[in-house]
């Protein structure tokens, strides 16, 4: 059955994979949902900077809607957004990019059910499976570069990398998840089936954070 559906989105590989998975079962994906901490004007989860996922709103047809909150009040502030989204458009469901983490998905289901909403998860599967899917992507014609890397695994070469066939070889070269889904690295889409044309971005200096490096990216002016 076709559903209404906002999207949790981070701008990567995985809520790209998990918006194509959507509109090919046919649900109307009618707004993308992206957490941005209060006061800032970068994302939660790989710290872009919102105008880059307002290029991917932009360039998908999909509007987009930033849930700004403090950290302390993450859950809270979600819900929260979630309820005013689902009088204000209609929604049946809630969707997110996760794979195979339980952890996220209880969290998922938690904020859906808060809501009202159902949880869809169009990526679940197997650990084991993560190559597989990772093969996928590389294979669809979306086109992705690295903008984030643990920096305990992963040198400052990996940032701005593509993912294509090459990283494909190469990650199988690590230890690690070949989709990142523990955090391993973090990507940004700007190209592909959906993307009515693609986003033209800088690769400027690498930041040193705690347990991370982060390729800032900006809009090519």
């Amino acid at each position: 059955m076709a559903n209404r559906v906002v999207l949790s989105w981070s701008g990567g590989k995985d809520s790209c994979m998990a918006l194509t998975k959507l509109v090919h079962a046919g649900h109307e994906v009618v707004s993308l949902l992206t957490t941005v901490p209060k006061e800032s004007d970068r994302t939660f989860a790989h710290g872009e900077k919102i105008e880059m996922i307002e290029q991917q709103s932009k360039s998908l047809a999909i509007p987009v809607h930033f849930v700004h909150c403090p950290l302390e009040q993450y859950t809270e502030t979600f819900i929260k957004d979630l309820i005013q989204l689902k009088e204000q458009l209609s929604l049946d469901s809630v969707a997110f990019g996760d794979i195979y983490l339980d952890g996220h998905r209880e969290w998922g289901e938690n904020v859906a059910a808060a809501a009202g909403l159902e949880a869809i998860f169009p990526l679940w599967r197997r650990q084991e499976e993560s190559l597989a899917l990772l093969t996928s992507f590389v294979q669809s014609g979306y086109k992705a570069a690295v903008i984030r890397i643990r920096q305990d695994i992963f040198d400052d070469s990996w940032l701005g990398k593509e993912l294509d066939h090459d990283f494909l070889a190469s990650i199988q070269e690590h230890p690690v998840c070949p989709l990142g889904e523990n955090g391993e690295y973090h990507t940004f889409v700007y190209d592909g089936p959906l993307f009515q044309s693609s986003i033209p971005f800088t690769r400027g200096s690498i930041i040193a954070q705690e347990n991370s490096k982060r390729l800032e990216i900006g809009l090519l002016a």
